[in-house]
């Protein structure tokens, strides 16, 4: 009993000094309900409520930034896990990898425009230069024959020079061959994001007298949903 009643005073003193339930269990083992009952009339003052307030969210971002890096830990591993399935690419694979991307984001034929050349069009440099290597590799476009386009919004003329190094870089092609630029016309009220310093637009890749490519394309993507029981 003498033992309980040291622990009572002893949590008590810590106490009144401003020390939090969890940092009075460290030095008095007792039940959480023991110690709620010894303090329940023990008062803090101004200062010491907020001094708690403020470790109380210490700790709890502490705990966040915990959580963040295992979650980040966790997405890391999972990727890394993920590349190593994919080893070794085929010729074949390639062709079909680059058939679906024209099929997602490619410029088809349609009646209007039965003589439709291959046109490209993507915001993400990896996509584009994935692209790119299906043509060259697989298609056997001759590189006299890829045109290159930009489409960013009017508001970012300004930041022209700045786009086409971004694309020249990003696609390891002369900035020379990045002229062609083409403004969207910017509607007066807009949430759009992705007007900052940070936009770099789209990039058309566009291969010339390409129809028959084009409609190549066309029928291989036919023969996968063929294939796949999807008509």
């Amino acid at each position: 009993m003498a033992i309980k009643e040291s622990e009572k005073t002893k949590a008590i003193e810590l106490r009144k000094k401003g020390f939090s339930y969890v940092e009075i269990l460290k030095s008095v083992p007792v039940a959480k309900s023991t110690l709620s009952l010894w303090l329940r009339s023990v008062g803090l003052s101004k200062k010491q409520k907020q001094k708690l307030t403020e470790k109380k969210l210490a700790s709890m971002e502490r705990g966040w930034l915990k959580w963040k890096q295992k979650r980040v830990d966790f997405v890391e591993k999972t990727k890394a896990q993920a590349r190593a399935d994919v080893k070794n690419i085929s010729a074949r694979e390639l062709w079909l990898i680059g058939v679906a991307l024209y099929w997602a984001e490619g410029a088809k034929e349609k009646e209007k425009s039965v003589s439709q050349q291959v046109n490209f069009n993507n915001s993400d440099p990896l996509m584009a230069n994935l692209f790119l290597r299906w043509l060259r590799e697989v298609a056997k476009v001759n590189e006299e024959d890829l045109v290159y386009e930009i489409y960013i919004h009017e508001n970012s003329k300004n930041n022209l020079d700045k786009v086409k190094k971004y694309w020249a870089e990003k696609l390891k092609i002369g900035i020379n061959k990045l002229d062609r630029v083409y403004f969207k016309r910017n509607k007066i009220k807009t949430n759009r994001k992705n007007i900052s310093d940070n936009y770099f637009g789209l990039v058309r890749i566009r291969v010339r007298k390409s129809s028959t490519l084009n409609r190549k394309i066309t029928g291989w993507v036919e023969g996968i949903t063929n294939y796949c029981g999807i008509v």
